[in-house]
Parts: structure tokens; sequence; C-alpha cells
């Protein structure tokens, strides 16, 4: 759980700034000037080598500082130059999630919901995936119609309601609510596909494309009937993937036709029009010829809410592709980019406390969306002690995991990481500029609807540095420890 002493209720602060939506979101949109007077900063860490856990640590003032000198390390921030909008940050509510969930003692669950969905005592989560059918994190292989009924007259979600329609429920409630909740095919049944096999790739038989679409409206309205509205759904799990689980593959033109001739057409017939549709699905890699194959054919790119992505990408030791995503956004400014799954593979519990787990979601987040990115998805938001359970034994972390032995929960650094964003931007905030002057600083930074402006800076390097937070000619020094992540509110 977070660990600070004392919970800070931020003031609203009302400021005159253009924070009007953009119409073309890549290019700025300037402000009048913004004033530091009477502000104050308060500053959250995580830290290596120390027990800060997205602790509360400092409250800094501005002071004046016209130009910087060369051997000062700044972070400068520029309210008034606002990007894209922040959707808001969750996790996959997968079946192994659900599962362990309810392994677990009710005050462990208790615990759990909070530290993940509560807005003052947990981080905040207000996004959540789940799978339609089964994925490789679910303990069987499952459909929700029987063989061969093309017209879907079988169709029964009956195996959900045992774990993971009541945890999304659980989860809502948690969250004061709502839930952004999209859902995710990983495969058709088999008798669907070419392999007659859900698993091993395949493609979706031509014959089965009304069919399959009728399929999402379907699980939608199941799942609504249960009181749990589905904001979206995702057209297919890593549609280039061919893998040794469930998986099911489409070129870009497969996935274009069949979302304007089939989907999209049969979500606005059946009257679910308003439900959000995501592309693509998979690594950054590919994104861009993804991308331009469905956003310039005008009949699919009107059912698309944006595109999806994962960070598995093959990036052979060097960066990942982060730029990838600036191409999409600067070629597609009125299409979002949604981060949908992404996690820590090869799963040991020896490395529970490994400090790169978090590094590696912090670097992630901070880059994509300095890139464009509108919201992240996390994948398992809870794993047990095996980091399971799976059937096909593709073992992985989260963030938290749920000893079922002992009933314990194991948060990794991962959880604080994130909770570094979650927390804090809140939902509708505008992405503003934030640069750093030294190359082992990373920094992104928001100003939310009520006026309060959130900076994020990651230090990557072995060194405690002080920081100066620069905004028109004044700057509030900081100490960044060596591999941390803070958060300033300016408020």
């Amino acid at each position: 759980m977070l660990k600070y002493s004392s919970l800070l209720l931020f003031a609203v602060l009302v400021f005159s700034c253009n924070n009007k939506p953009d119409s073309k979101e890549n290019a700025p949109v300037s402000g009048t000037s913004f004033s530091t007077e009477g502000k104050k900063v308060i500053s959250w860490t995580t830290a290596d080598s120390s027990d800060l856990r997205l602790s509360l640590t400092d409250t800094l003032t501005f002071k004046e500082k016209a130009q910087p000198f060369e051997n000062e390390v700044i972070v400068f921030v520029d309210p008034q130059k606002t990007f894209q909008t922040y959707f808001g940050t969750g996790a996959a509510m997968t079946d192994a999630s659900a599962e362990t969930f309810y392994k677990l003692p009710k005050d462990k669950q208790a615990e759990f919901l909070k530290a993940y969905f509560d807005k003052e005592t947990g981080i905040g989560y207000t996004v959540a995936r789940t799978n339609i059918n089964s994925c490789d994190f679910s303990s069987d292989m499952y459909t929700y119609v029987q063989d061969g009924d093309k017209e879907l007259k079988s169709f029964n979600i009956e195996h959900d309601r045992k774990y993971k329609i009541p945890f999304i429920k659980e989860a809502m409630k948690a969250a004061g609510g709502k839930l952004n909740l999209f859902a995710s095919p990983w495969s058709p049944p088999s008798w669907m596909k070419s392999n007659n096999d859900m698993l091993h790739g395949g493609k979706l038989k031509p014959e089965f494309y009304d069919s399959w679409a009728m399929y999402y409206t379907k699980f939608i309205k199941e799942y609504e009937k249960e009181g749990i509205p589905m904001w979206g759904i995702s057209v297919q799990n890593e549609p280039m993937a061919t893998q040794r689980w469930e998986s099911c593959i489409y070129t870009a033109e497969e996935e274009r036709d069949f979302l304007k001739n089939h989907l999209g057409p049969t979500m606005h017939k059946e009257g679910l029009q308003d439900k959000k549709i995501i592309v693509w699905d998979h690594n950054r890699d590919l994104i861009y010829q993804r991308a331009r194959t469905y956003f310039d054919d005008p009949e699919a790119a009107k059912y698309a809410w944006g595109i999806g992505f994962h960070w598995y990408e093959d990036w052979s030791g060097g960066q990942p592709m982060y730029d990838n995503l600036r191409r999409v956004h600067e070629a597609y400014p009125d299409k979002n980019i949604m981060f949908t799954e992404g996690c820590a593979e090869s799963f040991n519990a020896a490395r529970y406390n490994a400090w790169v787990l978090g590094e590696e979601y912090g670097r992630s987040m901070i880059n994509d969306f300095n890139n464009g990115m509108v919201g992240f998805t996390d994948w398992n938001i809870l794993l047990d002690e095996t980091g399971g359970p799976n059937h096909v034994q593709n073992f992985c972390f989260a963030p938290v995991h749920g000893d079922t032995r002992t009933g314990q929960l194991i948060y990794t650094n991962a959880y604080y990481y994130i909770g570094h964003f979650s927390k804090f931007i809140q939902p509708g905030a505008k992405r503003i500029i934030s640069s750093p002057s030294r190359s082992q600083l990373l920094s992104t930074a928001f100003l939310n609807p009520d006026g309060t402006v959130v900076v994020i800076v990651m230090n990557q390097g072995n060194n405690t540095s002080p920081v100066f937070l620069w905004i028109n000619g004044k700057a509030a020094e900081a100490q960044v420890k060596a591999h941390s992540i803070n958060t300033y509110i300016i408020k």
C-alpha cells in the first residue's frame, strides 16, 4: 500500500489558460502567461535503496531564477503549450487476475481494491481491459457458444460469472462506480478459423465474418445486462502474432476490411455506435503501416476511435521505437493512441524487488506520453505466486502478486512507478512541455482540469542530483535521488 503519513487534499486553482480541445492535437495551444506567484510544489518520491514508495516527501517554493547556467540540472516546464488529452490509466482484469483475487483472504481483497482503485489512498485506476473468450492468462480454454453455432443462439457468458464478472464489479465499486472497460478477443472459436484451432494463429474464415462481428455485440450486451457498462473493444489482440496460445492473424488490409464491412456496421446496427473501437492492439514496430492502412480509408477510419499498441517489439538491445508513435500522432492527430498491453516477461519470484521492473514502466510511460499516447493499460492487474495461472505456461510479472499459499500481497516497484502517473494526472488533463537539461532525466508533464500542474521526473542515473523545476524565470529546487521517480504537484 502507499507509504505516507498523511493525505493531501489539493485545492482548486483557477488561472487564465486556454485549455480548449485542440482541433489538431499535435499543434500546441498557447494560453496566457502562467504565474507561479504564491504556488507551492508538493513532491512525491519512489526511490531505490530507500523505503520511499510513492511517499509524500517535501514542499518546495519558487524563487527568482532567470537564465540557468550550463552546469545546472533543469527541468523546463511550459504550461502555455498544451497537447493531447489524457484519457486514463488502468490494467487488464483477466481470468487469471480474477481467480487469484478470489483465492486471497477477504481483508487482502479489500486492500487490493483500495490499492488500485481508491483515488485517495490508492493509485486511482480509471481504465480496465478484459478478454473475450479465453486468453493465455486463463486456466482453461473456452468460448461462449457451442461448436458450429453460426447464428450464436447458444451464446452464454456463464463461464465469466464465477470469477471475472464479480471481480470487475468489485473494481467498479472501489473506483467510485465507474471504469472505462474495453474488451479484446484473442481468438474466435476454433470452428470459425482456417486452422480449426484457437491456438497457433490461423485466420478467421470469410464465411464467419458477420457471425464474428455479431459475437462482439452479444458480449457487450450480456455484460451490460450484468451491470457492467462497456466503454469499447479492440478488434483483435496482437493480429500479427502466431502464438502457442489463443491467437488470430489479420493483415492490415484484412483488419481494415473486417472493420469497415462487418464489425463497424454491425455495432451500429445493434445500437452500439457509442462504443469505441481500437485497431491494431499490437507492437510499436509496425504501427505506422497499420495506421496508414486503416486511417487513409475514410470508411474504415470513421469507425476507429484510435490505435492501440504494446511494448513487446524486438528492439535488439537498442531503444524501444517510441518515435513510431510520434509518426502516427503527426500524421493522424485526430486519432487516439492508447497503450493496451505490456508486462515484464519471464517470471521469477526472486526478482520481485528488481528495480528494473518499475523503471521499464516509467521509461515507457514518459516516452510514450511525450510522443502522443493518451492512456495506459497495463497487462494483468494481479497474478499469483507462479506468475499465473496460465494454461500455456506463459508466466509473467504483474505490479502486484497475490501469494495464494500465504494470503499475502506482494507489491513490486512497478506498482509505485505506475502510481506516479495514475494517482495525480486527472482524466481530461492536457500534456504540456517538460524538457530536462540532462539525459539521465526523463520527464513529462500535464495540466489538470482543476488547474494543478503535474510534473513527473525519473532519474535513471546512479547519483542523487539537485534539479530546478523552471517556469517563466522562476524555479523550485528539488533533490532527485538516484534511480527514482518523482511527481511534483504545482498548486
